[in-house]
């Protein structure tokens, strides 16, 4: 019975990927009717591949209800759609579509949404865990009971059962911004990826990788910040700046021996940083335009974007180039890894040591039509399913690359293998999204904690860094940083702080929540490609990110960062210079203390001295009388790299 189980999971991941495929480019649904097919593919898929535990796989009686639940999918998600298609009208209950029946539902709409929401749960720890369904019900148990709540737990009025299940299932929530984020970009971005795998094109990448960058530690990992930067530069969304280069970059580090979740992890903190990197960034750097007082123009803003952005991105080399010493032994190991992942490839017939003409033709022909269709404006959506075209009709001309149905349907079965618990996760965030948008925490934390720190630059910045990210949960990174820019923005420039860097604080900490578990929809997007666990690849997106959430105080403290003087204006030169000089020891430091390793794996001792070091160099004051302080702490910091230097055993331990 778990292989009748299984077999049905080829056939309903074809229709799943025909289905995104046409409803994305040609929508003929109302939203939430797509969202709802979206979400309930996926979750049957879900039911069929997950059993309800490990132990019970096997068992006759477990897997009836695999398939009863798999017919409460079908009824919970198929309702939302009748009611919602005009097609399906004369089915509609009291006459009105779904939409039109907020506040005046009818008692068989809180069943189905009440039932849909436990089944989401239970898909949810089904796939990925128990972490993110005990979020959820913690967020729906906070509507319940919040008027019994004490003031410092953001109390409200509370809300009924059925309001809870009318704002989190039957009208948005469920089928809001996370879910529809998936269903638009990421899912095709998985199957672009697995079509590209069956024509041999990642055989490709792997041995030209293995030519051009074979001798140098970590290079996959090098290559997928670098170009992950470029890439987020023209799209400005984390999520499908990790679909797009993610597709390429985390297949080759998993063959230079990176574990899955990391090489997930390392994909989703460059791609975090792309909208970063002028001169095209997210739409948030368009919003500026309007908000920041007094007005400044777009170059001021991308000359204010360029020293942060390089210093992430030299940040995110670094950690990459230490964790990478500590962890691959040698440039030898890592060919001989490619060689045994291309040897168990289930394409066999991908070369190991010459580098294939057509292979190279389609890879070629699948990255320049993206950038291409991306750079003439297309959306991301439209940019991949025409490059999935172009890779179809180049494949034709090589048997080694031609991709017949069988291939076809292969790739799809395994898009859907790989792209369901992100469907299931963005579901069980929908949860989180309603209860936030219904109960209004998302703008009560900002006006609730900033107060406590009025007189405080560090702790008011620390209370808005918390906001912002909570905020940030799911929803676009251009929404929250105009809501809180609209909301806490104010606060910030009567404590002193320059407009432009106290904008740029919270666009930084926007981008910052898509790798910030529990909810981080960059490493959720990474995780699906990379085939690893969401939670691990979630954290591990976080620690590599870590120098992102340290440098927006810094610029903050050090406006000059931003080429600008604390009064506002244009900084002196050499100012700028020195407090770069300064904020990039402060970095090298940071790096090497989160991967552990400078010239050797450090020990616990010499990474809290690297740690608070940073601090030291991040935030002092850089006036005349305390220039002393910078000076030990440079000096420390060169006794301590030259001290790792001298006892530097180039063995290369696994890091822990």
């Amino acid at each position: 019975m778990k292989q009748t189980n299984h077999t049905f999971i080829l056939p309903v991941s074809v229709i799943l990927s025909l289905f995104i495929l046409s409803e994305v480019n040609y929508p003929l649904l109302k939203p939430q009717s797509a969202l709802a097919l979206f979400a309930m593919l996926g979750l049957i898929i879900v039911f069929f591949k997950y059993p309800l535990h490990s132990r019970y796989s096997n068992s006759r009686i477990f897997q009836i209800v695999d398939y009863i639940l798999v017919g409460c999918v079908i009824v919970c998600f198929g309702y939302v759609v009748v009611q919602t298609e005009p097609m399906f009208k004369r089915f509609w209950l009291n006459g009105v579509f779904l939409g039109e029946r907020a506040s005046a539902e009818h008692i068989l709409d809180f069943y189905i949404g009440g039932f849909g929401l436990l089944l989401i749960l239970e898909a949810t720890r089904r796939s990925i865990g128990l972490t993110l369904p005990i979020l959820a019900i913690v967020f729906l148990l906070y509507a319940f009971f919040g008027q019994y709540l004490p003031s410092w737990l953001f109390p409200h009025r509370g809300y009924s059962i059925q309001r809870i299940i009318s704002q989190t299932f039957l009208h948005g929530g469920v089928f809001g911004v996370a879910l529809r984020v998936m269903f638009t970009y990421v899912f095709l971005f998985v199957l672009f990826g697995t079509f590209l795998e069956r024509t041999g094109a990642t055989g490709y990448i792997l041995n030209l990788a293995r030519r051009i960058f074979g001798t140098s530690t970590g290079s996959a990992a090098k290559v997928a910040v670098i170009g992950s930067g470029m890439m987020g530069s023209l799209s400005g969304s984390a999520v499908a700046n990790t679909a797009t280069t993610g597709t390429f970059t985390i297949p080759l580090m998993r063959s230079m021996g990176f574990k899955p979740e990391i090489a997930g992890g390392i994909e989703a903190a460059a791609s975090s940083g792309g909208a970063l990197v002028p001169p095209i960034m997210g739409a948030a750097a368009y919003m500026m335009l309007e908000i920041v007082e007094p007005s400044v123009t777009y170059l001021e803003i991308i000359r204010a974007a360029l020293l942060p952005a390089i210093l992430y991105y030299t940040a995110l080399l670094l950690i990459v180039h230490f964790y990478s010493k500590r962890t691959i032994s040698s440039s030898e190991n890592i060919t001989n890894t490619i060689t045994e992942t291309e040897e168990n490839n289930t394409s066999k017939d991908l070369p190991s040591e010459k580098l294939p003409l057509m292979q190279g033709m389609v890879f070629l022909a699948a990255f320049l039509t993206l950038i291409v269709f991306l750079l003439f404006g297309a959306t991301p959506f439209r940019a991949v399913s025409w490059s999935l075209l172009v890779v179809l009709v180049v494949s034709v001309f090589h048997t080694k690359t031609r991709v017949g149905i069988p291939r076809i349907t292969k790739a799809m079965e395994k898009a859907g293998h790989s792209g369901v618990s992100l469907i299931a996760a963005a579901s069980c965030v929908g949860i989180i999204l309603g209860v936030v948008t219904l109960t209004g925490v998302g703008s009560k934390l900002p006006r609730v904690l900033l107060p406590l720190a009025e007189t405080n630059l560090i702790l008011a910045l620390f209370l808005l860094m918390i906001s912002t990210i909570i905020l940030g949960m799911g929803l676009p990174s251009s929404v929250c940083y105009l809501l809180m820019a609209i909301l806490v923005g104010p606060v910030l420039l009567d404590l002193g702080v320059v407009p432009l860097a106290a904008h740029f604080f919270i666009f930084y900490f926007g981008m910052m929540s898509m790798v910030t578990p529990p909810v981080a929809l960059a490493a959720y997007t990474a995780a699906a490609i990379a085939d690893s666990g969401i939670m691990q690849t979630a954290f591990a997106a976080f620690r590599f990110a870590l120098v992102g959430f340290a440098l927006p105080y810094a610029f903050v403290m050090r406006p000059e960062l931003l080429w600008l003087s604390s009064e506002g204006g244009n900084p002196e030169l050499w100012v700028v210079l020195i407090n770069l000089f300064l904020i990039l020891i402060g970095t090298i430091l940071l790096a090497a203390g989160i991967a552990g390793y400078a010239f050797k794996i450090v020990s616990i001792w010499e990474r809290c001295l690297m740690f608070l070091a940073a601090v030291i160099l991040f935030f002092a004051p850089t006036e005349i009388n305390l220039i002393w302080i910078h000076g030990l702490t440079l000096l420390a910091s060169v006794l301590i790299f030259y001290y790792n230097w001298c006892k530097g055993e180039i063995g290369h331990e696994k890091y822990t």
